[in-house]
């Protein structure tokens, strides 16, 4: 019940990456000429897009053949010195520190002496983009293999200089050594004699098992640490070249609204401000920021609003919305439901609703745009720079190769930042800026606003149960939100799970876990009420109904880890379990919540979560990982949710939008199961998606009421 998909198979509720650009800029021939001087130009018709609604069709990826010469992805300096080329950006979840890890031990030198370049298309192999837990299974060993094979090389160039047999030498410590004589040759001095660069790997690469790694495993600190716990570390936001002007964009007074009219005469009477009116875009350029929002502010302009769904009406909407699909992987079935139905001792029906929530990351989005001789360079925190690049070279009509996208390491994205949309409009501005860098952070407002969000959905699950616990009949139908997660790890004879796709109310797309979330949360809390039906304890009523030995295990190590099952101690104490798996890695999550009697205030005292990815390659990493995403999953789970209305969002702020706070943080346990056997899989989004649901049975195991609403209680505080 579990096929693995292709990583290139984008789910469903990943929009934003069939979405036009969030402009679409109308060439004028004079600012045209101004940069590209004068020539034969044809100018295409663009379809203009209504702002916060995502265009149809599809644009899927942009895909290159990867290089597979070694040099391409691996430089080993004279100076000893190993130089590691990856496409994958750097936005908080430590992957600098574990792929230099994984360079390190494979080729054989300190892990000091090693070196990462990411997310630089003018300097990495492509990259489809950082999303989908991909950075570790598929970097890993393509790293690993380019690192194997840069080892064999340089065995063999020793053993050739030695005129020795290659199986006598050993590689380590960035050097080859030939034991019986005590001779040693640095890397850094055979590469000298020939081009390593050129070199391409053999069918079949001596990369070494995880049972023999020595670096990789290993709980090495952040690389860089230091620089970002003390503010050395520079953002995209932090950037100031010479002769920057800072850009503001005057957005539109609510979703899908156009101009009607405009009039720039007063800001364009301002020195040193550049105006830019194309299409609906109106922004401004100006050597402050607050120069840029008065000129902007002495612009008249006058919008025509179109009516829009409100928050109220949006899970009847998704409902009553749903369209018909003929793709095949929407509709996954076994045996009869009917049946299945039909030989139940037990039935039961229920919906589960899930709202649409924000990103929210410390950065917000920001780039940094300079045109110089025809050439674009952006500086942007993007997760996927190389799509950024194929949107800017389409709409700028420039070719590729002369588009450049640079990704500092960015201050968090969550799924969020995977549009062109700062850069898109920091171009724009720079291009009417003669050879300027513009600079145009986001607001917060801005972010929460005009960003794109996780998709709201409604799920409708309709079960059956043996006299003995077990399940007869499993029928599952996601509406909108998506298809991540979507199959039970159970094992049920007869069941039926349909994905059905909804026209987007605002603009959605991918979030931590996709639709995992929503699909863990619906699956589990059902569970939980399918075995209080069955009249087993939650945890027994799961195993009894699993063949999924992994599964099995980070129940049992969180169960154990936990104290479970618990007796209560206190009134309005609960305690709740949740598991799944996802993007080849496994989690159990266990929770203790307290509710006061008389405020109904929840509070949730602890969380333990087993969680299971494979071998691991940073347990230190991986650790922070799993905590973090427990404590973003604790905002989805009690409080985060957008409000909207007339077309605009109204808690646009964050002293409108709750997060987790420091309060809310409770006794945190992460029960970390490293199977050596098992290839490194994702560890970023599977740890987030089982702590709603687990909160929710504690709620439940607390009080007797049942909740299917996510988030659970959106007046907390």
């Amino acid at each position: 019940m579990k096929p693995a998909p292709q990583w290139l198979e984008l789910e469903p509720e990943r929009y934003e990456f069939r979405a036009l650009p969030m402009h679409q800029f109308a060439l004028g021939r004079r600012d045209f000429f101004k940069i590209f001087g004068a020539g034969l130009v044809i100018f295409a018709a663009v379809k203009s897009v209504a702002a916060q609604e995502t265009a149809p069709g599809p644009r899927g990826f942009h895909p290159e053949e990867l290089p597979k010469e070694i040099g391409a992805w691996l430089h080993i300096g004279e100076d000893g010195k190993v130089t590691g080329f990856v496409g994958k950006a750097e936005i908080g979840q430590n992957a600098r520190t574990s792929l230099s890890q994984t360079i390190a031990d494979e080729l054989g030198v300190p892990f000091d002496s090693v070196q990462m370049v990411m997310a630089d298309t003018a300097l990495t192999p492509f990259d489809a983009g950082t999303f989908g837990s991909r950075t570790t299974p598929a970097m890993t060993p393509q790293l690993r293999k380019m690192a194997a094979a840069a080892r064999t090389f340089l065995v063999e160039k020793a053993a050739k200089k030695w005129n020795v047999p290659t199986d006598t030498l050993l590689a380590a410590n960035a050097k080859v050594t030939n034991p019986a004589t005590g001779k040693s040759l640095l890397y850094a001095e055979l590469v000298r004699e020939e081009e390593l660069g050129k070199q391409t790997p053999p069918a079949k690469d001596p990369v070494k098992p995880p049972s023999e790694w020595i670096v990789a495993g290993q709980p090495i600190p952040k690389v860089n640490a230091r620089d970002f716990v003390t503010g050395r570390h520079r953002y995209s936001t932090d950037l100031r070249p010479d002769g920057m002007l800072y850009g503001k964009v005057l957005r539109p007074p609510s979703f899908g609204a156009t101009l009607v009219s405009y009039d720039d005469s007063a800001a364009k009477s301002m020195s040193d401000v550049v105006i830019v009116r194309d299409g609906d875009f109106i922004g401004a350029a100006a050597p402050t920021i607050a120069a840029a929002e008065g000129a902007l502010a002495k612009i008249h302009v006058q919008w025509k609003e179109a009516p829009q769904i409100s928050g109220k009406e949006i899970f009847s909407y998704l409902k009553n919305n749903a369209q018909p699909s003929k793709e095949e992987h929407f509709h996954q079935s076994k045996g009869s439901v009917a049946d299945g139905m039909a030989a139940a001792a037990h039935k039961l029906e229920a919906t589960y609703t899930v709202a649409y929530i924000a990103h929210a990351p410390l950065e917000s989005r920001a780039a940094v745009a300079q045109w110089n001789d025809g050439k674009l360079t952006v500086w942007m925190g993007t997760q996927r720079p190389f799509a950024v690049r194929d949107d800017l070279a389409d709409i700028f009509h420039v070719p590729e190769k002369d588009v450049r996208v640079i990704v500092p390491d960015t201050g968090s994205a969550y799924g969020g930042k995977h549009t062109s949309d700062a850069g898109l409009e920091a171009a724009r501005l720079a291009r009417a800026a003669s050879g300027r860098p513009v600079k145009l952070v986001w607001t917060r407002q801005e972010e929460f606003t005009w960003a794109y969000f996780r998709p709201a959905g409604v799920i409708e699950v309709k079960s059956g149960i043996g006299a003995d616990g077990k399940l007869t009949a499993w029928e599952f139908h996601n509406y909108h939100s998506g298809m991540s997660a979507i199959e039970t790890p159970y094992d049920v004879a007869n069941f039926l799970t349909q994905y059905h796709p909804v026209p987007l109310v605002l603009r959605s797309g991918s979030y931590r876990g996709l639709a995992a979330t929503a699909n863990h949360f619906a699956r589990e809390t059902h569970m939980d009420s399918l075995a209080q039906l069955a009249g087993m304890e939650p945890l027994q009523f799961r195993l009894a109904n699993l063949a999924d030995t992994r599964m099995k295990a980070v129940l049992e190590a969180g169960a154990k880890t936990f104290g479970w099952p618990r007796q209560k101690i206190e009134e309005g104490q609960g305690f709740g379990v949740a598991a799944g798996y996802e993007k080849g890695s496994y989690v159990a999550t266990f929770a203790e919540i307290s509710v006061d009697s008389k405020t109904k205030k929840v509070r949730v005292k602890k969380l333990v979560e087993a969680f299971e990815c494979g071998a691991i390659v940073n347990p230190d990493g991986l650790r922070n990982q799993v905590v973090g995403a427990m404590i973003q999953g604790m905002g989805g789970a009690l409080f985060e949710a957008i409000q909207f209305q007339d077309g605009r969002i109204t808690n646009d702020h964050f002293a409108s939008y709750r997060v987790p706070r420091f309060r809310d943080v409770p006794e945190i346990e992460t029960v970390l199961i490293d199977r050596k056997d098992i290839a490194p899989a994702g560890a970023g989004e599977t740890p987030i998606m089982a702590v709603a649901p687990a909160i929710g049975n504690a709620y439940f195991n607390a009080t007797g009421v049942r909740l299917t609403a996510l988030p659970l209680l959106p007046s907390a505080s």
